[in-house]
């Protein structure tokens, strides 16, 4: 079986854990900054971070119109908690001068699940991955207000004050999750990935 070549987007954030989950499930690793090192990969993956940071960084690195271009073509993308926020074609709560990739139809609230000393862990299922839920880990998470018709939802928080919140989404190639799985040792969400990848190559 090919080993996808995924790029990792490492302009801030939690961008070691994904390498080393990625590396884990048999998958080509590349750092991305720079516009020619997003064309050697076959998929893409927006870390956990500071969004309006990573949004700002995009720009000053001039892979905003090369990545826009990209998911518009069909790469496979996905994004973990500041990465949801990328890819969101709505976001509440973000500064003004924040802006994504409108990869996928949704409405995200930044922040939605509180501050730093707010964060927890909790257990999700999440659809077409087997096993069990997931050890889903929330830090200053993001979640999902509403998606659009070609938005199907993967996964939601099930117990607690954000019982029912959506905090998993796939749109087509495009995977988003609230949590945090680079950071649990459980590589099931990774793998999902890189066979995204692998089937759109």
């Amino acid at each position: 079986m090919t080993a996808p070549v995924i790029g990792v987007l490492a302009l801030q954030g939690d961008v070691r854990e994904h390498v080393a989950a990625l590396s884990g499930v048999g998958a080509q690793v590349r750092a991305v900054r720079r516009p020619g090192e997003l064309d050697a990969v076959d998929g893409l993956v927006i870390p956990g971070g500071e969004s309006t940071t990573i949004s700002k960084l995009v720009d000053i690195f001039e892979l905003r119109e090369p990545i826009d271009k990209r998911i518009a073509a069909g790469m496979p993308v996905y994004g973990s908690c500041a990465g949801m926020i990328m890819l969101a074609t709505e976001l509440l709560d973000g500064r003004p001068d924040q802006r994504g990739f409108d990869g996928i139809a949704m409405t995200v609230r930044r922040n939605a699940f509180g501050r730093q000393v707010d964060s927890f862990e909790a257990p999700v299922g999440i659809t077409g991955i087997e096993d069990g839920p997931l050890h889903a880990v929330f830090i200053r998470a993001p979640w999902v207000e509403r998606v659009g018709d070609a938005v199907e939802v993967l996964g939601t928080v099930t117990d607690g004050p954000a019982a029912n919140r959506i905090v998993a989404v796939r749109q087509g190639n495009l995977l988003a999750t609230s949590f945090h799985p680079e950071l649990t040792g459980d590589l099931r969400l990774h793998a999902y990935f890189a066979d995204l990848v692998r089937a759109a190559t």
